[in-house]
């Protein structure tokens, strides 16, 4: 172990002595993005959450005409605030429709409210930060046992309670949305933001899963998902407190997309949110439970939950949840988080592409053609250089005008954070003389002259059941072209 610590020393050593000449960007923190993190209001996140408090109910049979009860009255109130923020923001409805069943005993219609700030360079890439407004509230048996911490919901209409104020579950998460909406939409970016409050989660994720599924049918190039879901509590059913922490989840495998996100969103949160410690939650969820976030996963989509360490079950689903059980405090800090790296994601460049695509996949207009060698779709470009380096290339179709170059980031197989990083300028191959790729994970990720870091891009083996069979024996051809 310590031979080999020693090499990867040795070899990063030397890498760093060969790029001596390229200059990294500024790493001081970014002026627009400090901004962002400073004009979260706590007043104006705990007014949100009173609001949505007043509505009785949002549960998904509960009214949908009335302006001040149910989850009718709120869809409307979200989206006239949306409209009021600024005439940039793009606000619409994204309805559908929940089918009559076991748990709905009508077929009802309903909608997401989405508010699209659109990028001014890659405006054809998306970040996504969304919530969801809907509540539910489980009767009590009758010795007034709390429901049990489970994200399905009841199991039939005659088992909700009338009065789900839902104020942790989720209007802390529909706040923190909706106050990013109204700071962000004051700047520009260059990728779009997409602000989504979502209908619908508390009977089976029906809303986002709406949003996602057609999201991939129209082949949006969603770059990371934020979705925040019970950030408005910070004392624990047992009375414990951890309210200088928040828990991100990300499904795997190891250098899964949304893996990438949740590394990121503790890099970027603990830089601009220093008082704050992300935790890193390498699972898709809490067991037994899920969110929004989970419906982008299944259709592709990078995307992570941000929760509180702190939950209190007995509030959880219940006439209990209220403001006066919640933090406001709370979620405004876990709001500066997710307006840190929600900006952060909008002004980086795109991530480099580390595996060599068909031309097929490439852009139309790309100029950027698959490097030489032996490899197809879906090839790792790393290789062993002379035989003892680690030879790196990555793609970069359409360069950004302010791009700078491109870092190298490397780790052990063991540590879940990267634990060394060496600029290389604006190049799209490397070696590092030294050092073997068989011990370490490395990646590259691009910046711009502002010092704004894309995702990391990682090098790393397919799992073994998505691999290509060996290539059979070479025999004499038959006329077969199999």
């Amino acid at each position: 172990m310590f031979s080999s610590s020693r090499r990867l020393l040795a070899g990063i050593a030397a890498s760093c002595a060969l790029s001596a000449l390229a200059q990294p960007p500024t790493t001081r923190l970014n002026p627009l993005i400090t901004k962002v993190v400073d004009e979260v209001s706590e007043e104006r996140i705990a007014a949100i959450m009173k609001r949505l408090e007043s509505f009785g109910t949002r549960y998904v049979l509960s009214e949908k005409d009335s302006p001040t009860h149910g989850i009718g009255g709120a869809q409307h109130w979200i989206y006239d605030q949306f409209k009021s923020y600024s005439p940039r923001l793009q606000v619409r409805y994204d309805p559908f429709t929940i089918k009559k069943s076991q748990r709905i005993p009508q077929d009802t219609d309903l909608a997401n409210v989405v508010a699209v700030l659109p990028g001014t360079i890659n405006q054809e890439r998306y970040v996504i930060i969304g919530g969801h407004y809907d509540s539910i509230a489980s009767r009590r048996s009758p010795g007034g046992q709390p429901a049990q911490p489970n994200d399905d919901g009841p199991r039939s209409a005659a088992e909700t309670d009338p009065l789900a104020p839902g104020v942790a579950d989720d209007a802390s998460g529909t706040a923190a949305v909706m106050e990013l909406a109204r700071i962000m939409s004051q700047y520009e970016f260059d990728k779009t933001i997409v602000f989504i409050a979502f209908a619908a989660e508390e009977i089976g994720l029906n809303g986002s899963a709406n949003y996602a599924k057609k999201a991939k049918e129209a082949n949006m190039q969603i770059e990371a998902v934020l979705n925040n879901d019970i950030i408005g509590s910070d004392i624990s059913g047992d009375g414990r407190s951890a309210n200088g922490h928040v828990r991100v989840f990300s499904e795997g495998p190891e250098h899964s997309p949304s893996r990438a996100v949740a590394r990121y969103t503790k890099e970027i949160a603990e830089r601009y949110v220093p008082s704050m410690t992300v935790d890193l939650i390498f699972r898709r969820d809490r067991f037994g439970r899920g969110g929004d976030h989970t419906s982008f996963v299944r259709e592709g989509f990078a995307a992570v939950r941000l929760t509180t360490p702190s939950e209190n079950y007995a509030n959880q689903h219940s006439a209990t949840d209220t403001l006066a059980n919640a933090s406001p405090a709370y979620t405004t800090r876990v709001t500066k988080i997710n307006g840190a790296v929600l900006a952060s994601l909008a002004l980086a460049p795109r991530p480099p592409v580390v595996s060599r695509p068909r031309p097929a996949q490439l852009p139309p207009d790309s100029a950027t053609q698959a490097p030489p060698g032996r490899g197809g779709r879906g090839m790792q470009m790393l290789g062993r250089g002379k035989g003892y380096d680690a030879a790196l290339r990555w793609l970069a179709p359409n360069p950004e005008a302010d791009l700078a170059g491109y870092a190298i980031v490397i780790r052990s197989t063991t540590s879940a954070l990267w634990e060394r990083e060496i600029y290389v300028g604006n190049v799209t191959e490397f070696t590092l003389p030294g050092l073997s790729i068989d011990d370490i994970v490395l990646g590259v990720k691009a910046i711009d002259k502002d010092g704004n870091a894309s995702l990391v891009a990682a090098y790393d083996q397919a799992p073994l059941t998505q691999q290509q069979p060996p290539p059979r024996p070479v025999t004499p051809p038959t006329g077969d072209n199999r």
